[in-house]
């Protein structure tokens, strides 16, 4: 990818049962497609959603910090 071409867009699928996401899923547009088509066919009972995820979305989750997290090596 160089400096010029476009950011892909990222989607995030959700499954749901009722109003309870059971399956969530963030990936690039056509990643995204296909895995929504899957899931509605395995889940044709259930919501599938599939929005766009904004640029100022950090994404799921948090980021394990560079450091060690426990100060004694296991034996």
């Amino acid at each position: 990818m160089s400096a010029g071409d476009p950011v892909p867009q990222r989607r995030r699928v959700r499954v749901w049962f009722g109003d309870h996401v059971v399956a969530d899923y963030r990936a690039e547009a056509e990643l995204a497609e296909r895995y929504a088509e899957a899931m509605s066919r395995r889940f044709a009972g259930l919501r599938v959603t599939s929005d766009p995820i904004p640029d100022t979305d950090p994404g799921p989750g948090r980021v394990l910090p560079g450091e060690r997290l426990w100060e004694v090596a296991p034996k």
